[in-house]
């Protein structure tokens, strides 16, 4: 096919791959939707996982680092406190701090390099700073110049206000005050965050100040974290990307290469699509390329039917045609009446014969549209040959065949699923058929019996038989084969072509048979149609 040379050579070696996705794939059965389904939704979900575990692993390292440092601040905030309480407490029975010794003790006991000391007394003054205490100035770059008159564009991150960070420092040494520990996150003056922690001075139960460890390095921990968050955002996108690229692969191309396999059909450069590499595939993909390869073959099929339906037709019309042609130019020689008459009655019957063709190939052309237009339903196999039996009896006449329904063992319902109207065409048909084969006053004798699920219909009659090797060949479009002294062109050859066409399109068939007798000598023919029985 033409598709398998111009589609096939772009995924050589492709459906190991597309397998082995497929086997990976089928561990997640328990993620609603089909294989390919859980195949996107799995990868989807593996990038977001990662960049999820990530965060949550992180924040949990950043957590547990806050939390190491306000022990760390609040182990040396009760070893300084204590130191003072010891060092630099006086007076009796009154105690209260000795600020100068205080502050040498905080100087010689801080670290200002880690974290920031401060001292307040007992009604919450600022008594010392480490910040006093050290030589160091701080310095910030300063903004690049602007022409005179310039406003700046760029919007200022708006920080907290002096009075708002005095206020909360405020509040966390009031509340040492009343002799409570109090540690927590908060903004300083430079609106960086910081970690802080008051410790009450408490001398038995009197309260005589407050000592306030801050660490400012909460923002370059931060800093560091986001920067470890980085490899699971690469990975997260690295996978997404891989999984896009892997979809793109597995369902868009594979999509595209069938819509112009499609199109290569459809503007008749092949009658099929054939993309066995796509076939071969165990998902979803792999059943589309299988259903549309098989329809498309059904359709291929189905035009060399239309083509050799045609030119069957074609013949068959071609023969009464010349006839009637030969007949109607013969007519005007010849004189004698008798003669004449023989030419006009060789007229009727071509007329008649072309009437039969035209109507069969009719009926033959419809029977598609009409198995497709039609639903399937149940249906009552004896009370329908019951019926066309009893239209049969009602119109025959002395001397003409006629037709008995003998059901085997009594039985006489069968239930199948399928169409009334075709079903009865295939029963008419047959018994058509064995009457025109049984001689005058015969009769022609329809049974009925269920074997194994299967409902079987008989037609029978007393005729001639059908020769050993014409068995199949009957079924044939318009092969016709009479006995001697018929009348010929009575039938056109269709109907037991188009009975067993229908009983193939409701999942049957449709086979021929001779009776024979205990000598072995043919007794007349026996038509077996089989249909899948629908429910009891």
């Amino acid at each position: 096919m033409a598709s398998a040379t111009d589609t096939g050579r772009a995924e050589t070696g492709r459906p190991g791959r597309v397998q082995a996705l497929a086997a990976a794939a089928s561990r997640f059965r328990w993620l609603p939707g089909s294989r390919l389904g859980r195949l996107i939704l799995a990868l989807n979900l593996l990038g977001l996982a990662i960049l999820v575990g990530g965060a949550l692993v992180l924040n949990e390292l950043r957590q547990g680092l806050v939390n190491a440092r306000i022990d760390s601040l609040t182990t040396q905030g009760e070893l300084i406190a204590s130191i003072l309480d010891q060092a630099a407490t006086v007076g009796e029975p009154e105690p209260q701090m000795d600020t100068v010794l205080a502050t040498e003790l905080l100087q010689t006991l801080s670290n200002p390099a880690a974290q920031r000391a401060r001292l307040f007394d007992s009604h919450g003054r600022l008594v010392a700073d480490s910040d006093w205490m050290v030589d160091r100035v701080e310095s910030k770059a300063l903004p690049a110049a602007r022409a005179r008159g310039e406003r700046d564009l760029m919007p200022r991150r708006a920080g907290p206000s002096a009075r708002d960070v005095r206020r909360a420092l405020a509040l966390e040494v009031g509340e040492a005050l009343l002799g409570r520990h109090v540690a927590g996150k908060r903004q300083s003056d430079g609106g960086e965050r910081v970690v802080s922690v008051s410790i009450p001075i408490q001398h038995v139960r009197a309260v005589l100040g407050v000592v306030t460890l801050e660490a400012n390095d909460v923002d370059a921990i931060i800093a560091s974290e986001r920067k470890a968050l980085i490899p699971f955002i690469l990975i997260a996108i690295a996978v997404t990307l891989a999984s896009s690229l892997l979809l793109n692969n597995l369902v868009a191309q594979p999509v595209l290469r069938l819509a112009r396999a499609a199109d290569r059909v459809r503007q008749a450069r092949s009658r099929a699509i054939s993309l066995p590499d796509l076939a071969r595939r165990d998902d979803e993909v792999g059943d589309l390329t299988r259903s549309l390869e098989d329809m498309t073959h059904a359709l291929s099929e189905r035009m060399d039917a239309i083509e050799s339906f045609a030119a069957d037709v074609a013949h068959e019309i071609k023969n009464p045609l010349t006839s009637l042609r030969s007949a109607v130019e013969t007519l005007d020689l010849v004189q004698d009446p008798a003669a004449r008459d023989r030419l006009l009655g060789i007229l009727k019957n071509d007329i008649q014969r072309l009437d039969r063709l035209v109507t069969d190939i009719s009926n033959a052309s419809r029977l598609d549209a009409e198995l497709s237009r039609d639903q399937p339903k149940l249906v009552d196999l004896g009370r329908l040959i019951g019926d066309i039996v009893s239209l049969y009896q009602a119109t025959t006449r002395a001397g003409d065949v006629r037709v008995a329904f003998v059901p085997h063992g009594g039985m006489a319902a069968a239930m199948v699923m399928g169409r009334e109207g075709p079903l009865g065409q295939i029963l008419r048909n047959l018994i058509d058929n064995a009457r025109s084969f049984s001689p005058p006053g015969d009769v022609v004798t329809v049974g009925l019996l269920r074997v194994k699920g299967e409902a079987i219909a008989t037609v029978s009659d007393n005729g001639p038989g059908i020769p050993p090797e014409n068995l199949e060949t009957v079924f044939e479009r318009f092969y016709t084969s009479r006995p001697k002294g018929a009348a010929f062109g009575g039938n056109s050859g269709l109907g037991l072509s188009i009975a067993r066409q229908i009983a193939e399109a409701h999942g049957g068939g449709l086979r021929a048979e001779n009776r024979t007798g205990a000598d072995g000598q043919v007794l007349g023919a026996l038509f077996i149609l089989t249909l899948p029985e629908g429910l009891p």
